[in-house]
């Protein structure tokens, strides 16, 4: 049977643009059991209090909600358990090193599928204060009267 290949989203943490300034983006494999991979093609997964966390030398994805997989019954998860991420070591030790000193956070941004494998995109993000968030609601606003002004005229 062939593998599937590309790249499909599933899910994308729509509050962390929001919240954050995305310095650096980072793939991650996720370590997950059968009855969760199904669950996430089901699309019964959410992003949205999310964060990780590094313990151990070990890269961890908490408050990553995966539903219980209907069909599942004995073999289901808690929905709420700490994901372990699968990143090189040496990566790990990096990005922990950026948290513990500059005062950023590591906040997952989206979840998809590539080649067949479940792969989370984490970000090394800065908040934002509520005066950014003001500015870019007002940028995407001006934006929105340009585009709806262009259409208008043509």
């Amino acid at each position: 049977m062939a593998r599937e290949s590309g790249v499909k989203s599933i899910a994308s943490n729509r509050k962390a643009f929001h919240d954050y300034f995305v310095l650096e983006r980072y793939e991650a494999g996720i370590e997950l059991f059968g009855t969760e991979v199904k669950s996430i093609r089901a699309g019964g997964v959410n992003l949205k209090d999310s964060f990780c966390t590094v313990k151990d030398g070990e890269l961890f994805a908490r408050g990553l909600r995966i539903s219980p997989y209907e069909q599942g019954n004995i073999f289901n998860r808690d929905p709420l358990r700490p994901k372990r991420l699968l990143m090189h070591k040496r990566e790990i030790m990096k990005l922990n090193a950026r948290v513990m000193q500059d005062g950023v956070a590591l906040v997952p941004l989206s979840l998809y599928f590539k080649d067949g494998r479940v792969k989370l995109e984490l970000g090394l993000c800065k908040g934002k204060k509520l005066h950014d968030k003001r500015d870019a609601e007002a940028e995407r606003s001006a934006k929105r009267d340009m585009d709806r002004a262009i259409k208008e005229r043509y």
